[in-house]
């Protein structure tokens, strides 16, 4: 560092820095701000440095996480397939509410850190997710089956119907499908069935997430029109609370029927 810049940084207070510090998001930034502290004399400063140094290396951590990630997509890409579509379910077990599916083309190049598996985040963190993975996404498809549905045709072909559904919401035929343990049938598209792929592939993870927050937000719907089931709360699971409302306030429209719990309470 030039003896002026070290002049100017040893003007500034370590508060002053530590402000730099916490805003400092981009790698290169906090990259810079490391070179520039390295060579302040003062306790404080070099703290900083070790707390950049440990920011930058959880970064680069979490970089290699989601190259791993994707790293299938990538062979799709590198066979020539462009257009990817991850296909995930969420409201296969509740009692209530529908099932449903999300499709979810990313572009080869996306900026998601913290993307996982739904079941794996909190709220906050899906919600998160979910904003960025709308904002980059070259294309979402939204698939559902209700609880009526449900009864009439069982919950795996309810299912099935629900990421079928998904797909051809997504406007245009993608090249390649990466479905979470399943083959969709009557879909004119090649697909590749990966049994834990939330947990496996990005594109899969991704559509984990929108499906789920989806999902998630019906489910809230469903609270304010029939009260006192708590369905914001469980989302249709049978906890507790939910079994206690079904024995007081009977199945709701919205309760699977079919399901050996809501069959066993009266209608509301």
């Amino acid at each position: 560092m030039r003896a002026g810049a070290v002049a100017k940084q040893a003007s500034q207070s370590l508060a002053e820095l530590r402000a730099c510090v916490a805003q400092a998001d981009d790698p290169g930034v906090m990259r810079g701000l490391c070179r520039q502290l390295r060579d302040d004399p003062r306790r404080g400063a070099q703290q900083l440095v070790e707390i950049l140094q440990r920011r930058l290396e959880k970064r680069r951590q979490e970089h290699g996480r989601l190259e791993k990630l994707f790293a299938f997509r990538q062979e799709l890409f590198a066979s020539g397939l462009r257009r990817v579509a991850g296909i995930d379910e969420v409201g296969v077990g509740p009692l209530a509410g529908p099932v449903v599916a999300a499709a979810v083309i990313l572009p080869e190049r996306v900026d998601l850190p913290g993307l996982d598996d739904s079941k794996k985040l909190s709220r906050a963190a899906r919600e998160h997710l979910d904003e960025a993975i709308r904002s980059q996404a070259e294309a979402i498809g939204i698939g559902q089956a209700d609880a009526a549905e449900i009864d009439r045709i069982n919950i795996l072909q309810a299912t099935l119907q629900a990421m079928r559904r998904a797909v051809l919401a997504l406007g245009s035929t993608p090249d390649h499908l990466l479905v979470d343990a399943r083959t969709i049938p009557d879909v004119a598209v090649g697909q590749t069935a990966l049994v834990g792929g939330d947990a496996r592939d990005g594109s899969i993870a991704a559509a984990s997430i929108v499906a789920k927050v989806y999902r998630d937000s019906l489910m809230r719907g469903f609270d304010a029109d029939h009260p006192g089931y708590g369905f914001t709360r469980h989302v249709g699971y049978g906890t507790a609370e939910h079994m206690a409302a079904l024995r007081r306030l009977g199945a709701s429209p919205i309760h699977r029927r079919s399901f050996a719990p809501v069959a066993r309470a009266p209608r509301s």
